[in-house]
């Protein structure tokens, strides 16, 4: 056992007024994202001359998009089979559950919904959603931190972390030998991974978006967002445990897991766009 490892036995529930409900770090967590996110667009939105009554219809598109993307897919992309025969489980979000690249989706489909409702540059929005959404990742992965779940494979380096409230796995085996290697070894952190990089690439978009937002063409900001951000994604996935049984079958035949597969289709879009702005988009100044 690395005795230099850390042990995580963080309480996830902030309190409790019952066995079952109260108040969990995560929702905590996941609250900051919008809060943060609302007071950093209203800057963006004031600096263009747009209403606060078009900024809280957006902040209410966005929220329903991201619930809805993330919780279908979850559903859908990890445990399709299962929903299916129990759909009414789709609704019980409560019972956890819910996946990025399906936050995505629904964020992208919300917007498109909102800018033809209110006449404005599709490209021109995403651009500033991709900064806040940066930040609204940091503080998803610090909640799945408080949660001790989506953590990586075990590690011999100093910083591993002992995730003792999580009892999903409490013995871990090596995938080649089935030996039983332990209980609640050092494992990767990748929760801490994934929020220091989407917090340093907040900060990097902030100061670009301050520097070079007028002089950047619309939509450039989005597409390193998307390469950027997926893939780190893609490279911290190489270290995660699956989520699902049927990832096992992924990883043989494709060396892949679910959420790398579905990091692909963004990186690629990221890549796709930036092309296109080079050929076809319009400069600001």
């Amino acid at each position: 056992m690395n005795i230099l490892s850390i042990v995580w036995d963080v309480n996830p529930w902030l309190f409790k007024l019952s066995d079952s409900f109260g108040i969990r770090w995560y929702g905590v967590l996941f609250a900051c994202a919008f809060l943060f996110g609302y007071i950093i667009f209203n800057r963006f939105f004031k600096k263009e001359g747009l209403s606060t009554e078009k900024l809280d219809q957006l902040t209410l598109y966005i929220a329903l998009g991201t619930v809805i993307g993330a919780r279908l897919g979850h559903c859908f992309f990890y445990d399709a089979a299962y929903y299916l025969k129990n759909p009414l489980e789709i609704l019980q979000i409560w019972r956890g559950g819910l996946a990025s690249h399906g936050a995505s989706i629904g964020i992208l489909v919300a917007l498109y919904l909102y800018v033809r409702k209110n006449k404005m540059s599709f490209l021109w929005l995403i651009d500033r959603i991709s900064v806040v959404t940066a930040l609204g990742g940091f503080f998803i992965r610090m909640g799945n931190l408080m949660n001790s779940e989506i953590y990586g494979r075990p590690t011999d380096l100093p910083w591993g972390f002992r995730f003792v409230r999580d009892n999903s796995r409490i013995t871990f085996s090596d995938p080649n030998t089935g030996e039983i290697l332990g209980k609640h070894l050092p494992c990767h952190p990748t929760q801490l991974y994934e929020a220091l990089s989407y917090l340093l690439l907040f900060f990097i978009l902030f100061w670009v978006i301050r520097k070079y937002g007028e002089k950047l063409k619309d939509g450039v900001i989005f597409g390193w967002f998307l390469i950027a951000l997926f893939t780190t994604r893609f490279l911290i996935e190489y270290l995660k445990f699956e989520q699902s049984d049927f990832e096992l079958n992924m990883i043989s035949q494709w060396h892949m897991n679910m959420g790398q597969l579905l990091s692909l289709p963004f990186i690629m879009l990221g890549i796709g766009l930036l092309v296109w702005l080079r050929k076809y988009g319009k400069t600001n100044a």
